[in-house]
Order: structure tokens, then C-alpha cells, then sequence
């Protein structure tokens, strides 16, 4: 980030009276703001120029917001991804994070939210100190420098919403993490606690982490939690 701005931001978005909305509104808080109206210009831009945030619609003319937020997984991994949807179903929401995205925000969205969203992820991404680069639990390890999961010597293949919610249980390991403070905490603010993506995506990291291996270090409590321990 530049002295003189919050942040380089890409908004990815093919409706231009939604994209100048944004655009003037960011710009308000102190943002500077590329704007692209198609998947391709999205993704020429992104490669072109370096930015801090990426605001991505899902519905876009030409190829699909879930294309676009693949590309920029590949190039960043780190990048976050703020998706836009009309889209709001738990199903649509799994296909935004499976791709990449970091948050998922339905339209139409309040501005002030669209803000804080943006604002958490910013904070979260930001550069902070790391004591251990190398998380571990029993065999298993993650590698904070490497963004990549082992078990028992085996690399683990994660997507970027996977890879946080482990990196979060990890964190806390041995202590039992609710639902709400993994929405907090790995969702970000205001993500909607009354769909099943929270137990889905434990599920998913259940197959990977688990499932292979006799010792099983993802437990759920009834009515606490989750927690990520050795028995």
C-alpha cells in the first residue's frame, strides 16, 4: 500500500453503474480503484499491475467470476478475494470458496458492509509478526512460508478456504473453537451462520486430514464446537 492510499484495489465488475457506485465510493474511504467490466480485462489487469484486494463479480459477460478468481489463486495465493453474487444459496457460496474466493458478499449489499468486509480482509492479509512459521499437531504440520499442510510426510492438497480453516484450528489447537468464532475468525464479519458451510467444509478437511490416517486429530463436541487435538 502507498502512502496516499488504503490500498490498490481491483473491482471486477460488468454492470458499469454498480462498478462507477463502487469505484467513487472506495475511492471516498481512501482506496485507489482499477475497474474492469469483463473476466479477461479482470485478469489482464490483474497480471498487469499489483494490487492489494480483488472485488469479484460472479456473473460476468464473458467468462465466469469463478474463472477469474481460479487465474488470480494461481498467480497469488495470498491475494485476498471479496466475490459479489446475486447468488446466494449455501451451494453457490461453496463454488465462490472452492475457487479461491476469501469472502462472499449477496447483492444487493449495503456499502458500510461491503467497507468492513473489505477493511477485515486488508487487516488480515496485512504483514504481522510470526513467531513459529511452522504449525504442528501430532504428524501433522503446516508450513505458514510455504502455505502447504503435511501429514505424516505426505503434502495434503488444500484449497484456500481449507487451508485457512486448518491454519485456524491449528492456531487453537487442544481449545474448542464454536461455530461463530470460525465465522469470525475464518469467515470474516457478517458471514451468515444459519447455512451449513461451516460443518461442510470441517467435513471436507475431515476427508483429507483424517481419513487416511488410524489417529484422528478433528473432533466435534455436540453443542461447543469443533477442536483439532491428539487423543
Amino acid at each position: 500500500m502507498t502512502a496516499d492510499s488504503n490500498g490498490h484495489l481491483l473491482v471486477v465488475e460488468d454492470e458499469p453503474k454498480v462498478a462507477t457506485f463502487i469505484k467513487k465510493g472506495l475511492q471516498t474511504q481512501g482506496y485507489t480503484i482499477e475497474v474492469a467490466l469483463t473476466g479477461e480485462e479482470g485478469k489482464f489487469l490483474f497480471g498487469a499491475k499489483a494490487f492489494d484486494l480483488v472485488v469479484l463479480d460472479v456473473n460476468l459477460p464473458d467468462i465466469s467470476g469463478l474463472e477469474v478468481a481460479e487465474y488470480i489463486r494461481q498467480q497469488d495465493r495470498r491475494m485476498p478475494i471479496l466475490m459479489l453474487t446475486a447468488l446466494d444459496t449455501t451451494a453457490d457460496k461453496l463454488l465462490g470458496f472452492e475457487a479461491g474466493a476469501d469472502d462472499y458478499l449477496a447483492k444487493p449489499f449495503d456499502f458500510l458492509e461491503l467497507v468492513a468486509r473489505i477493511k477485515a480482509l486488508l487487516r488480515r492479509s496485512g504483514p504481522g509478526p510470526e513467531p513459529d512459521r511452522i504449525l504442528r499437531v501430532a504428524d501433522l504440520e503446516l508450513n505458514l512460508d510455504e502455505r502447504v499442510a503435511r501429514r505424516g510426510g505426505h503434502t495434503i492438497d488444500l484449497t484456500a478456504r481449507e487451508y485457512a480453516l486448518l491454519e485456524y484450528l491449528m492456531r487453537n489447537a487442544g481449545r474448542v473453537v464454536s461455530r461463530v468464532d470460525i465465522a469470525e475468525q475464518v469467515w470474516d464479519i457478517g458471514f451468515d451462520t444459519g447455512t451449513n458451510v461451516i460443518d461442510v467444509y470441517v467435513s471436507y478437511l475431515r476427508a483429507k486430514i483424517d481419513r487416511d490416517f488410524p489417529t484422528k486429530l478433528i473432533h466435534t463436541l455436540i453443542g461447543m464446537g469443533y477442536v483439532l487435538k491428539e487423543k
